[in-house]
């Protein structure tokens, strides 16, 4: 081979990456030269903190408006453009920062909220840690204007040229931010549109509202005004440090007046106070009822010591105060407020300190639990005879009513109506159709017909004043007096129980009922109008408090009564039901149940509870065992008692299409006016309705 043709040496590095040998590869794998270990420059740290603090620019505004309300501001204005991109600036009328100390605000981790480790365990503050202000004057064009009241003139501070001089303003602090993010356009380029920005800052300053009704805030975007909250609590006088019982009820007035300004007025509307105190724990606040629950969880707020934050043991014990209540995965609406210790908190967990540690978790979450629970219970019946106390009774005249002459007292004339009649009615000429108009609507000093027909009478009677005339009144037709039906009502309640008449001293919000509507509501008149029952739905969740009462009443090892059956109930069992049966013996005589195995795969039924004696078994213990497979016999709590307590109500509950008679529904209503968490099923769904007369009018366009 000549020099000509000899192959020539190919230079790694101008050979291609396929022509590279695996020696090359480990070379260019080869681990970098090790640098050295030093410390960041203050400008580099502040923006690794930035990066932590200040997310978005509502991060800034939250960041800033904590400030404030540490300063202690009664008015806060928040003025915004492009989102908050563009600019940021927070107005207070705070203390205000001295000269000599605007400076030294603007480094790292200088503060006024701490200065040692027991105030730093004890946080009272919304910030403490001293480096927000660093972190945004790093990514933005900041500015600081501020005026103490005990000083001549305010001094605005540049953050990027550090120049200090003097300018004009009221004492306080305005905190003026520019393009956001300027000096790291990586960042900027993640930010979402305007729009959206916009809301995210308003989000923010609202948390804020929602907790300081003394102070009012404002929020400003491109020049127009976007939302404005007042103050809804005065300062604190001198008469209010006596008088804490006044002062406490002025607070509650207010913050209502808040929620309602900042939620809406039906937030209000349809929500309950909360006010609970266990140990160190205090909790206040205001829980959605659980028609108001909504598809998104946008309406959940939890406040600690003044301070918003989202934290797993608050929102599971307020999730499960709604367990019993709630239909299917709807999620509940309430502004809670919990109290207690600083010491027993720790919000220095999380950059934002939106997250926070309790020293004894399950004191939280128990009291947090029992509180709403507590204030869901209550039945809401006996709301509607307060809104009757305080609606004006309508005038004689107003009520179509002859009004009374001069000198006369108004005694309207008694008018009564029988029952209704359900059956086709018989043919009738021209005489008897008035004479059953007479009987239908009796007038004191009426014919005898008409007294004999409201006095239920069933005899053959003719016309008083036509008594030689041809024509015969035919047999009047029987009143309608429905009887009782065959068997008793489930849950153990009496079938017809003696009940006291209603009167002043015993109202019945409920009503009193009226009929039964396709074996399946029940048509009730009270004195707001007409409510409708959900038969089913109610007396399930009877059944189910009474049960729940009845193992709670007792010890912990207590068993709900159970009954033996005359002759056992077998069933076709599949080897799961019949391993369940075996496994789960004590906790279905808990339950008041007796499953055993009556065969390798047959079941026999031989007690059942007392209360639900005549459901049917097989299905009770069926729907039990499906229960207790997916709970084993070490959780089976007081949640897995619970849902099993709920499937053995289901099935003990009156079912429709069952003929109650009137006193059986009354009992029903009285029974649901007594019982906690009657307003919903144990499903969640609604047991009761309202119709108001207004609204009655309204569908049949009375008074238009």
């Amino acid at each position: 081979m000549t020099a000509d043709t000899a192959p020539a040496t190919l230079d790694p590095a101008d050979a291609p990456d396929d022509a590279l040998t695996p020696a090359a590869h480990s070379a260019d794998r080869a681990a970098p030269a090790r640098r050295p270990i030093q410390d960041l420059p203050d400008e580099l740290v502040s923006q690794i903190a930035a990066g932590e603090v200040v997310e978005r620019p509502a991060s800034v505004v939250r960041e800033l408006v904590d400030n404030a309300l540490d300063a202690g501001a009664t008015s806060i204005t928040v003025r915004l453009l492009a989102g908050g991109v563009r600019l940021i600036t927070v107005e207070d009328d705070g203390c205000g920062i001295p000269r000599e100390e605007l400076p030294i605000a603007l480094r790292r981790h200088a503060t006024s909220k701490i200065r040692n480790l027991h105030d730093l365990e004890s946080v009272a503050t919304m910030g403490f840690r001293g480096e927000a202000l660093a972190a945004i004057a790093s990514v933005s064009e900041m500015s600081v204007l501020s005026r103490p009241a005990q000083q001549e003139s305010a001094y605005l501070l540049d953050a990027r040229s550090g120049e200090l001089r003097p300018a004009a303003r009221n004492p306080g602090t305005t905190m003026e931010v520019k393009e956001l993010f300027f000096s790291t356009p990586a960042r900027r380029k993640f930010l979402k549109t305007d729009a959206t920005e916009l809301a995210h800052c308003v989000e923010a300053v609202r948390r804020h509202a929602l907790t300081r009704p003394a102070v009012g805030f404002a929020i400003w975007h491109e020049g127009k005004l976007v939302e404005q909250w007042r103050a809804t609590l005065p300062p604190r006088s001198d008469e209010d440090q006596h008088d804490e019982a006044a002062w406490q009820q002025l607070e509650q007035r207010a913050m209502d007046k808040r929620l309602a300004d900042v939620l809406g007025p039906d937030f209000l509307e349809q929500s309950i106070v909360v006010n609970y105190q266990a140990g160190h724990v205090q909790v206040r606040g205001r829980a959605g009822l659980p028609d108001a629950a909504r598809s998104r969880a946008d309406q959940q707020f939890c406040y600690v010591n003044g301070r918003f934050v989202r934290d797993k043991v608050l929102t599971h014990a307020a999730r499960a105060a709604y367990e019993d209540v709630l239909h299917g995965h709807r999620q509940p609406v309430y502004a809670l407020y919990i109290s207690l210790d600083p010491m027993r908190v720790d919000v220095n967990v999380h950059p934002t300190k939106i997250e926070v540690r309790f020293r004894d978790s399950r004191e939280v979450h128990q009291a947090v639990l029992h509180g709403v629970e507590n204030a869901l219970a209550a039945p809401r019946a006996q709301q509607l005879l307060d809104a009757a106390a305080a609606t004006p009774t309508p005038t004689a005249a107003a009520a179509g009513q002859p009004t009374a002459l001069p000198g006369q007292a108004y005694a309207p004339a008694p008018q009564a109506q029988t029952a209704m009649r359900f059956e086709a009615p018989p043919r009738v000429n021209g005489l008897q159709a008035l004479q059953q108009t007479a009987a239908l609507w009796g007038q004191a000093g009426g014919t005898a017909a008409a007294d004999n027909a409201l006095a239920g009478n069933t005899a053959t009677s003719t016309p008083t004043s036509i008594d030689a005339t041809p024509w015969q009144v035919q047999e009047a037709s029987p009143r309608w007096n429905p009887q009782p039906a065959a068997g008793a009502m489930a849950a153990g309640a009496p079938l017809v129980p003696t009940l006291p008449p209603e009167s002043a001293d015993n109202p019945w919000p409920l009503g009193r009922a009226v009929a039964q509507i396709h074996g399946v509501y029940i048509l009730a008149e009270n004195a707001q109008g007409m409510v409708i029952v959900d038969m089913h739905a109610a007396h399930e969740r009877i059944v189910y408090e009474r049960l729940k009462s009845q193992l709670d009443d007792g010890d912990a090892s207590s068993a709900i009564a159970s009954q033996p059956l005359l002759i056992p109930a077998t069933f076709s069992a599949t080897p799961e039901e019949v391993a369940t049966a075996e496994d789960h013996s004590e906790t279905l005589a808990q339950l008041g149940l007796e499953v055993v195995p009556f065969s390798p795969k047959t079941l026999a039924v031989r007690a059942t509870p007392t209360t639900l004696a005549q459901g049917n078994p097989v299905e009770l213990a069926r729907s039990v065992l499906a229960e207790l497979a997916q709970h084993d016999a070490s959780t089976v709590v007081q949640r897995a008692r619970n849902e099993i307590l709920g499937t053995m109500a289901c099935h003990g509950a009156v079912r429709a299409n069952r003929q109650l008679t009137i006193d059986e529904m009354n009992a029903l209503l009285r029974d649901m006016e007594h019982t906690e968490r009657s307003d919903q099923c144990n499903h969640g769904r609604p047991t009761w309705r309202q119709l108001s007369m207004k609204e009655l009018d309204a569908l049949f366009l009375r008074g238009r």
